[in-house]
């Protein structure tokens, strides 16, 4: 005990004497840090790992896939047919069925409405670029057991599930076609607006889009409203629930409100001209 009460003291006279430890005097371990640069010296080392020769040795930032005068590695391959107009296609964003839900619960979304384009980009979360071939929005089925919403709803793309996941709550879904004209005006219809032009018909879809919006599974705006009828029935029995009658519903007019093939906006037909700054709306003659 005496031996081990002598070495204690000594340890805590060691300490009283010894200056603190501080940022200014730590000090790494010897030979814990070696530079594997050669410097200027006479085996050659005054590239600092540059290089020797080419664009690499300074420090301009090559562009993506530039391989310093070489055929690039995208130009080595064969021609893939699969790629053919691939800058041409369209894109359809997507927005899911729990993202929906969630703008529904946070009041970004009035289902005492129909819900379009419009609304979806005046919700502030959701951006559409026409410029970028953005044609809309597509309803995809993530969030499908959570959605319980009764809504009328027009977007540009849909699956099966998505359709009976809308018609199971009471609600009512639609595709529909937009050309980029009337994509801008939906995108920012203020903008629009404050132009002070007439609003312009909506066109045709084109021919390879014809198909999918004139199918009454797709609930394709131009599909005859008898055969949209007979498939809610279809899809009801397909997913084992009971089909909602809109007509006995309160809110009827709200869920059977429809645009037509040639209107843009809800509500304003074209030819219309909107006046933002006094508020008022220049109709057309008949």
């Amino acid at each position: 005990m005496a031996h081990l009460r002598e070495t204690s003291d000594k340890a805590l006279k060691l300490l009283r004497t010894l200056p603190r430890v501080q940022i200014g005097n730590l000090r790494p371990n010897p030979n814990s840090k070696q530079n594997d640069k050669r410097g200027r010296a006479q085996h050659g080392g005054d590239k600092h790992g540059a290089g020797n020769k080419g664009s690499g040795q300074r420090q301009n930032f090559m562009r993506l896939g530039y391989e310093t005068g070489n055929q690039p590695f995208y130009m080595r391959f064969p021609y893939e047919p699969y790629y053919k107009g691939h800058h041409m296609k369209r894109q359809y964003p997507p927005i899911s069925l729990l993202q929906l839900q969630v703008l529904i619960d946070t009041n970004r979304i009035d289902v005492s409405q129909p819900v379009d384009i419009s609304t979806l980009c005046n919700s502030g979360l959701l951006n559409l670029k026409p410029a970028e071939m953005e044609y809309g929005f597509q309803l995809t089925d993530e969030g499908l057991d959570n959605f319980k919403a009764k809504i009328n709803i027009e977007v540009q793309h849909a699956n099966e599930a998505v359709i009976a996941a809308i018609e199971r709550n009471g609600g009512v879904i639609r595709t529909a076609y937009y050309d980029p004209r009337s994509l801008h005006m939906l995108s920012n219809a203020k903008k629009w607006f404050e132009k002070g032009v007439p609003i312009p018909n909506r066109m045709m879809p084109p021919q390879d889009a014809l198909d999918y919006y004139t199918d009454a599974k797709n609930r394709g705006y131009l599909a005859n409203p008898e055969e949209i009828s007979k498939d809610r029935l279809v899809l009801a029995q397909k997913y084992g629930y009971q089909l909602p009658r809109i007509e006995d519903d309160p809110s009827f007019a709200m869920l059977s409100a429809a645009k037509d093939p040639r209107q843009v906006f809800y509500g304003l037909e074209p030819g219309w001209l909107i006046n933002v700054v006094d508020k008022t709306i220049v109709r057309r003659k008949k």
